[in-house]
């Protein structure tokens, strides 16, 4: 058989293809979040395919996101994954724009000095002493990510006078700091076992891990280390054509 472009099409490739596909359509239309799809049996007998057939099409709605395998259990409908979009806004931000309720577990609120990597992310000198703040996120009452944020004491005296604030975007703000660009660094990694249980995880799991330099003019006013559970967000970065470069007149033509 062949495909597009004339290419031959193995007939494996075609059932593992249609047993895919039937399964994204009930992961989509009929089944929940958390709902057991169809057995390995079933699935082969309804389709005329082996388990190794099945266990491709699962294999490939798992990378997908779409599904999920518990060991011992059974293979159940994932969570939808959040797009994590990179832009200048704090959790409950995001979490508010996307109809969820941001909540927090603060787990350190304190000053120190910062090492060497804080004060250098802070145009600071080591030593100087920040702010730390250490949480971890929800959203509807689900752990979502682990963020831990440095602000220099210098610009916030008193940050948490009044307990750790609820937003420290918004802390800033209403200090007359507004922050307003800031620069990112993504990385995939397995989380650690500390993590693992904050974020109700297996050890070993991926997370994404965003370090964050917050600007407010020319100032760095923020630092942060945060790790989002990977099985619950999905990287989205907005694309535009690039533009002319822009070049100043020649004087004649100005002139």
């Amino acid at each position: 058989m062949r495909g597009r472009g004339g290419a031959t099409v193995r007939p494996s490739v075609l059932k593992y293809v249609r047993v895919r596909d039937y399964l994204r359509s009930l992961v989509t239309h009929e089944l929940a979040v958390g709902d057991a799809i169809p057995s390995e049996r079933l699935l082969c007998e309804r389709f005329g395919v082996s388990r190794m057939t099945v266990r491709q099409a699962v294999d490939a709605l798992v990378v997908e996101g779409l599904l999920a395998r518990e060991q011992g259990r059974g293979t159940f409908v994932a969570p939808t994954k959040l797009d994590l979009e990179v832009r200048l806004a704090s959790f409950g931000e995001e979490m508010r724009r996307r109809g969820m309720e941001p909540s927090s577990k603060v787990l350190a609120a304190e000053q120190v000095a910062a090492s060497s990597d804080i004060a250098d992310a802070l145009d600071l000198l080591p030593g100087e002493q920040v702010f730390y703040l250490h949480r971890v996120r929800y959203a509807d009452g689900e752990p979502m990510a682990i963020e831990q944020t440095w602000v220099p004491c210098g610009l916030a005296p008193g940050l948490f006078d009044d307990g750790a604030p609820p937003s420290v975007y918004g802390e800033l703000r209403r200090r007359g700091l507004e922050p307003d660009w800031g620069e990112d660094t993504v990385a995939a990694t397995e989380v650690d076992a500390q993590d693992a249980e904050l974020l109700g995880l297996r050890a070993g799991k991926a997370v994404l891990r965003l370090s964050r330099r917050t600007f407010a003019g020319e100032v760095a006013c923020v630092y942060s280390r945060s790790s989002y559970r990977a099985d619950r967000y999905v990287l989205w970065v907005p694309l535009r054509a690039p533009r002319p470069a822009l070049t100043p007149r020649s004087t004649e033509a100005t002139g």
